[in-house]
């Protein structure tokens, strides 16, 4: 996957009002998410929210190769629809969000954030340009067959939500049947699996991935905030970020735990070293969304003395009687002195979490959760994670899905349901615009008595 830097065109504005209201949200877009034949010579690019918003500015998300050429400043065609004038080239991705954890200023006249929206689509080639391969019907019906093998034998949580894939392959078939080629057959599969309403689904075609499912969250921190109510708060990498109070907990945010970012998570363990004589730590990973398992165990390990069982799992197994093979375990193992030498903390531990985390980081939090006198405040987890393995439809076109059912150490299910914190706050956005709750009483918790 390519990662794109961070830029925003954002306008600030005062909210016109203080009254609490609920987040507004992306309804409609133009091109729509996912969508892989879009016209090049489209000029407008709309967003449209399901209330009223303040049209005194915008925030939209993006950069690199990947962001469109725009023309002009965006602007409100009305109260709910923004409107980003483009130059779009052919056969091109293309990602951007409405909203994003650095930049919120679409928001409605009571001041509160859009819920960010993630959008990618592909154009199109140009008059001129090299064509697509087409498919034939025949192509399309076994891709279209393999996919619906997949779901029955691999897909691991094909039964958890009650989706009636009888019915939606009913329904679909004729759109994946008469795609004209990969692209459109990709894109007919996203809209039936974006009704498993699953983060770990996607399909891949190309150089391009489709997320089918957009999941709908309203995260309990706010970036600005954190920097100003964090003393001598310090960006040490692209995904860690310090702190330490006047009381002498201190704070390490972590943003995410993915394995492009292995060389600056290097950071946390330099500032856990500076750390060490702190009576209270509080370890942040509210906008952690996951990555790789071995990172968050490397650092989980810093806070342990012996092995422990964090986690289980089940992988799909069609042949079972249970559908499902033997149960395994995760276990954390304590961060070795060798090769190279981690820090050790045996402090008191708060670990900020809440909505946005999930699949590694919610590993993570179970981890946390087998350290002795660690507590979890903020939020619920979101509930989500499936080792996803690909299927190749043999048309170009590759789905991924889950393939093990995630347990907790107990055996329960996580999945559509998250983890629990151990001191629930509970946030608005327009309370995190001056302050931050969920900070404040981890603070107290670990505080030096």
């Amino acid at each position: 996957k390519r990662t794109i830097g961070l830029v925003w065109v954002a306008l600030a504005v005062l909210p016109a009002a203080s009254l609490l209201a609920v987040p507004p949200k992306v309804v409609e877009t133009v091109p729509r998410n996912g969508d892989l034949n879009v016209d090049p010579d489209l000029r407008e690019l709309r967003f449209v929210f399901d209330q009223d918003m303040s049209t005194g500015g915008y925030s939209i998300c993006g950069g690199g190769p990947l962001f469109p050429k725009t023309v002009g400043r965006p602007r409100w065609a009305d109260s709910r629809t923004l409107v980003m004038r483009v130059q779009l080239a052919g056969d091109h991705e293309y990602r951007l969000s409405v909203n994003c954890p650095a930049a919120q200023k679409c928001h409605n006249i009571a001041g509160e954030s859009a819920v960010p929206y993630p959008v990618q689509f592909r154009t199109a080639a140009s008059e001129g340009m090299a064509q697509p391969a087409t498919t034939g019907a025949q192509d399309n019906a076994q891709a279209a067959s393999r996919l619906r093998e997949a779901i029955d034998t691999q897909y691991s949580y094909k039964d958890l939500r009650g989706v009636d894939w009888d019915g939606l392959f009913v329904e679909h078939t004729p759109a994946l049947k008469g795609a004209k080629n990969p692209a459109a057959f990709a894109e007919a599969a996203a809209k039936l699996l974006a009704h498993a309403r699953d983060m770990h689904i996607w399909v891949e075609l190309a150089d391009t991935t489709v997320q089918p499912f957009k999941r709908d969250i309203v995260r309990n921190y706010n970036l600005d905030t954190l920097a100003k109510v964090v003393p001598a708060f310090q960006k040490r990498s692209a995904v860690v970020y310090t702190g330490r109070f006047e009381n002498g907990v201190g704070y390490i945010r972590i943003d995410s735990w993915d394995s492009r970012h292995t060389q600056a998570l290097e950071q946390v363990y330099v500032a856990l070293r500076e750390l060490a004589g702190a009576r209270g730590l509080v370890i942040d990973v509210r906008p952690n969304g996951g990555g790789a398992e071995l990172l968050a165990g490397e650092f989980a390990g810093c806070f342990i003395d012996k092995p422990v069982v964090y986690a289980k799992h089940v992988y799909r197994d069609a042949d079972a009687p249970s559908g499902f093979g033997p149960l395994q375990e995760r276990i954390l193992e304590p961060s070795p002195d060798a090769p190279r030498d981690r820090p050790k903390y045996r402090g008191k531990v708060a670990v900020l979490m809440g909505p946005a985390n999930m699949s590694s980081c919610e590993a993570f939090l179970l981890m946390m959760k087998q350290v002795p006198g660690c507590k979890l405040v903020g939020a619920a987890s979101y509930g989500s994670s499936g080792n996803p393995k690909p299927v190749d439809l043999g048309n170009g076109v590759t789905v991924y899905l889950p393939s093990w059912k995630a347990l907790r150490p107990d055996g329960t299910c996580l999945e559509g349901q998250g983890i629990a914190p151990d001191l629930a706050v509970k946030t608005t956005p327009v309370e995190l615009e001056a302050a931050d709750p969920v900070l404040q009483a981890a603070v107290l918790l670990v505080a030096p008595r």
